[in-house]
C-alpha cells in the first residue's frame, strides 16, 4: 500500500499521507514516494497542493527503520538522509501555491514538512514539535531553515532545544499555522483557501512564492534588482494583459499561466 495518495478536485490536488496505527509516520522508502508525488504535482495541470493526513493525524515524523540504528552503516543513515532532503527540497522548489491542512499530530519531521507550506491550516486538537532532540536527533526535513523564519530564532531554539509540544491555540499564536478551526472544517477552509490562490496568475505566483523565500538571504538593492527582473517577465505575459481586461471590464480575470 502506498504511503501518499493524491486525488484532484479540480485545479486542487489533495495528496494524502496514510499510516494507519502509525500516526501517519514516514515508512521506509516513503521519502522518495513523497517527492515523486510533490514533482508529479509540479508538472501536473493542478493549480494547488493540499497535503494532509488520513484519518485524525497529520504525520508523527519519520518510522523507525534498521537504516537508523546506531550500529547500522554510516552509508545507510547518509542514503536515507539524502532520501530525506530530497523530498523537502522537492516540496520547496515547487513553483505552485502548497497549503499542509493539520489535524492531530504533527511532528518531528512531520512537523517540518507543514512548515514547509506556504500556509498551515490547523485543528483545534493539532499539537506540534520538533521532537528530535528528545530521540537525540537534531532538526531535519528543513526544520532549521523553516522554523526560525517562522517564529523567530529565540523562539525556534527554545521549541527546538525542548522539543515540547504546542498545542493549537499557543500555536495560532506564535506563528506556527494561519488559522485554527474545527476538526469538521478543516477541508472546507482548506479548500476556500485553496480556491482564494486559484484567483491568482500563475507565473506572478512562482515569482511571489521565489522572492519571498529569498527574503533572508539577499540585501534590498538584490531584492529590488530581483523584482525588477521578475516584473519585467510578468509584463510580457498574458495573463497580465488579461488582468487588465479584466480589470476593465468588471469581471474576475481567466489567467492561463502564459
Amino acid at each position: 500500500m502506498s504511503w501518499v495518495s493524491s486525488e484532484d478536485a479540480g485545479p486542487i490536488r489533495w495528496l494524502t499521507l496514510s499510516n494507519p496505527g502509525r500516526k501517519n509516520s514516514v515508512p521506509p522508502g516513503g521519502w522518495a514516494e513523497l517527492r515523486s508525488a510533490i514533482e508529479e504535482f509540479e508538472r501536473s495541470e493542478a493549480r494547488v497542493l493540499v497535503i494532509r493526513g488520513d484519518g485524525e493525524d497529520f504525520c508523527a515524523g519519520a518510522e523507525l527503520d534498521p537504516s537508523m540504528a546506531a550500529d547500522a552503516p554510516l552509508i545507510d543513515r547518509h542514503r536515507r538522509m539524502k532520501q530525506v532532503a530530497a523530498a523537502a527540497t522537492a516540496l520547496h522548489r515547487t513553483t505552485k501555491p502548497t497549503i499542509a491542512a493539520v489535524d492531530g499530530v504533527a511532528v518531528g519531521a512531520g512537523m517540518n514538512l507543514a512548515l514547509g507550506c506556504d500556509v498551515v491550516i490547523a485543528t483545534t486538537r493539532a499539537r506540534f514539535s520538533e521532537i528530535f532532540v528528545r530521540r537525540g536527533l537534531t532538526l531535519d526535513f528543513g526544520g532549521s531553515w523553516h522554523l526560525p523564519r517562522v517564529v523567530g530564532m529565540q523562539r525556534a531554539k527554545e521549541l527546538a532545544l525542548s522539543g515540547r509540544i504546542v498545542e493549537a491555540e499557543e500555536a495560532l499564536r506564535i506563528g506556527l499555522c494561519l488559522e485554527v478551526v474545527e476538526p469538521e472544517a478543516l477541508e472546507a477552509r482548506a479548500t476556500e483557501i485553496a480556491e482564494s490562490f486559484l484567483a491568482g496568475a500563475p507565473v506572478a505566483q512562482m515569482f511571489i512564492k521565489q522572492g519571498l523565500d529569498s527574503t533572508w538571504e539577499v540585501s534590498f538593492p538584490e531584492a529590488l534588482a530581483w523584482e525588477g527582473q521578475s516584473q519585467s517577465i510578468c509584463l510580457s505575459t498574458e495573463d497580465f494583459a488579461e488582468g487588465v481586461q479584466a480589470f476593465i471590464e468588471k469581471r474576475p480575470p481567466q489567467f492561463t499561466g502564459r
